[in-house]
Protein backbone atom coordinates (compact mmCIF):
# COMPACT_ATOMS: atom_id res chain seq x y z
CA UNK A 1 0.00 0.00 0.00
CA UNK A 2 1.43 3.34 -1.09
CA UNK A 3 0.53 6.12 0.82
CA UNK A 4 0.65 9.82 -1.32
CA UNK A 5 -0.72 11.70 1.18
CA UNK A 6 0.77 14.92 0.78
CA UNK A 7 -1.38 15.23 -2.54
CA UNK A 8 -4.32 14.63 -0.39
CA UNK A 9 -3.37 17.42 1.68
CA UNK A 10 -3.11 19.91 -1.40
CA UNK A 11 -6.59 18.47 -2.39
CA UNK A 12 -8.04 18.80 1.22
CA UNK A 13 -6.95 22.19 1.41
CA UNK A 14 -9.09 24.23 -1.62
CA UNK A 15 -11.97 22.07 -0.01
CA UNK A 16 -11.48 23.09 3.67
CA UNK A 17 -10.81 26.78 2.04
CA UNK A 18 -14.11 26.71 -0.01
CA UNK A 19 -15.98 24.59 3.39
CA UNK A 20 -14.74 27.17 5.71
CA UNK A 21 -14.98 30.67 4.13
CA UNK A 22 -17.06 30.44 1.02
CA UNK A 23 -17.85 34.21 0.96
CA UNK A 24 -13.63 34.51 0.02
CA UNK A 25 -14.02 31.60 -2.80
CA UNK A 26 -10.94 30.78 -2.88
CA UNK A 27 -9.86 27.64 -4.60
CA UNK A 28 -6.53 25.51 -3.90
CA UNK A 29 -4.95 24.42 -7.63
CA UNK A 30 -3.35 21.14 -5.47
CA UNK A 31 -4.61 17.77 -5.92
CA UNK A 32 -7.81 17.03 -8.27
CA UNK A 33 -11.36 16.95 -8.15
CA UNK A 34 -11.28 13.04 -7.24
CA UNK A 35 -9.35 13.68 -4.30
CA UNK A 36 -11.71 16.35 -3.04
CA UNK A 37 -14.54 14.43 -3.73
CA UNK A 38 -13.61 11.04 -2.07
CA UNK A 39 -11.88 12.28 0.87
CA UNK A 40 -13.18 15.36 1.86
CA UNK A 41 -15.49 13.90 4.32
CA UNK A 42 -12.99 12.10 5.66
CA UNK A 43 -10.68 14.85 6.37
CA UNK A 44 -13.34 16.60 8.11
CA UNK A 45 -14.27 13.30 10.60
CA UNK A 46 -10.53 12.48 11.58
CA UNK A 47 -8.54 15.29 10.95
CA UNK A 48 -10.47 18.38 10.68
CA UNK A 49 -9.10 19.96 13.91
CA UNK A 50 -5.54 20.51 11.71
CA UNK A 51 -4.48 22.81 9.01
CA UNK A 52 -4.48 21.16 5.70
CA UNK A 53 -0.93 22.69 4.73
CA UNK A 54 0.42 21.25 8.94
CA UNK A 55 2.18 18.13 8.03
CA UNK A 56 0.42 16.50 10.87
CA UNK A 57 -1.92 16.33 8.72
CA UNK A 58 -0.56 13.53 6.62
CA UNK A 59 0.07 11.61 9.56
CA UNK A 60 -3.07 11.80 10.71
CA UNK A 61 -4.17 10.19 7.42
CA UNK A 62 -1.98 7.15 7.96
CA UNK A 63 -2.95 7.07 11.27
CA UNK A 64 -6.72 6.58 10.30
CA UNK A 65 -5.74 4.98 7.18
CA UNK A 66 -7.94 1.72 8.01
CA UNK A 67 -11.18 4.46 9.22
CA UNK A 68 -10.77 6.12 5.30
CA UNK A 69 -13.57 5.58 3.17
CA UNK A 70 -12.84 2.51 0.69
CA UNK A 71 -12.71 5.45 -1.64
CA UNK A 72 -11.21 7.97 -0.27
CA UNK A 73 -8.26 5.43 0.07
CA UNK A 74 -8.80 4.63 -4.02
CA UNK A 75 -8.47 8.11 -4.46
CA UNK A 76 -5.32 8.37 -2.99
CA UNK A 77 -3.36 5.29 -4.24
CA UNK A 78 -4.65 6.11 -7.41
CA UNK A 79 -3.41 9.73 -7.52
CA UNK A 80 -0.19 10.69 -8.97
CA UNK A 81 0.57 14.30 -8.76
CA UNK A 82 1.75 16.83 -11.13
CA UNK A 83 5.83 16.69 -12.41
CA UNK A 84 5.55 20.40 -11.02
CA UNK A 85 3.66 19.69 -7.53
CA UNK A 86 5.44 20.68 -4.49
CA UNK A 87 7.83 23.24 -5.88
CA UNK A 88 7.64 26.92 -5.40
CA UNK A 89 7.34 29.65 -8.74
CA UNK A 90 10.77 31.13 -9.38
CA UNK A 91 10.71 34.80 -10.02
Amino acid sequence: MALKLTPLVFALTGAAILLAAPAQAQQSKRGNETLKKYCTGDYLSYCGNLDPDDPATDQCFKTNWAKLSENCRRAIDAYTPPKDAGRGKKG
